[in-house]
Order: structure tokens, then sequence, then C-alpha cells
């Protein structure tokens, strides 16, 4: 949803993009309604497998002349078979929201490198798995490290 916001801040006037994001967003905000209203269950998000397949039948049948609306066609159509992954079962997020919190400590460190060897980003991504593992656990980092213990008890 994001990447569409932003073709269309920079591509105001083009109704082939404003079209396609005028569809994924009636859909999204049903889905989110569901999910406001009976949380992350299959059995309810269900009933939006239908919509979602018409939306990318829809956008697939598309004529897009404009360069963004077509690359948006493209992605979306590329994107088909895990774009509404979560319709399909129990406590997938909607969103990537998780995903975005766990890299963003390595996309800071990326974009302040200016070399790395291959071993060290390798060694500093364990670091970071483990680091982020225990953050969502509500273990301190420090106190792992200080406990001697070489596995993260489930």
């Amino acid at each position: 949803m994001r990447d569409i916001n932003e073709d269309l801040l920079k591509q105001p006037f083009d109704d082939e993009l404003a079209s396609i994001a005028r569809q994924f967003g009636s859909l999204l905000r049903e889905i989110v309604e569901t999910v406001d209203r009976w949380g992350l269950k299959k059995h309810h998000l269900a009933k939006h497998r239908r919509a979602a397949e018409r939306f990318f039948d829809e956008v697939a049948a598309m004529p897009c002349s404009t360069g963004v609306a077509a690359a948006l066609q493209k992605r979306i159509g590329k994107n088909r078979e895990n774009l509404f992954t979560f319709l399909h079962y129990d406590g997938v997020p909607w969103n990537n929201n998780n995903a975005e919190h766990a890299v963003r400590a390595f996309t800071r460190l990326r974009n302040t490198m200016a070399s790395s060897t291959a071993k060290g980003t390798a060694d500093y991504c364990i670091l970071l798995s483990v680091q982020q593992t225990l953050r969502y656990r509500g273990i301190g980092f420090l106190d792992f490290l200080r406990s001697g213990k070489t596995e993260i008890d489930i």
C-alpha cells in the first residue's frame, strides 16, 4: 500500500494508477474491517478470497499504457500467490510491520557501513537475529549473553 501511495503522490494525474489504487484500497479496507472485528481467523477472512481473485483478474485485464501503472500491474500479477496469503491461514498478519521492525536495525547498519567483509556482515546478521528473537520474547540481550546459554528457550 505504501508503494502505491508513493506512486500516486508522484503521478497524481495517472488515472490507470488511481484505478488500481482505488480497487486495492477498497479491498484492503474491507479485509481490515474483518480483522478488526474478528481477528486473524481464516474462517472469517475466507469471505474475501473471491474479492481478492476478482481484484487480480480485473487488474490483469486492465489496458495500462502508463509506465507506472503497467509496472504496478506487473508487480501485482507477479505477487498474486503471496499478496493475500493471510486469507488462508490463522494468525498471519495482513501487513508486514513485524518483518519491517525486525530488519530495521540491519538497515540502519547497512546504510552507515562504508565497507564490510562478507564474514563481518554474516556475523552481524546472526547476532541481529538472536537479538531480535530475544527482544520479541522479552529477554534482554545482555542478560542472555551473561547466562552462558547457547540456545533460546521456547
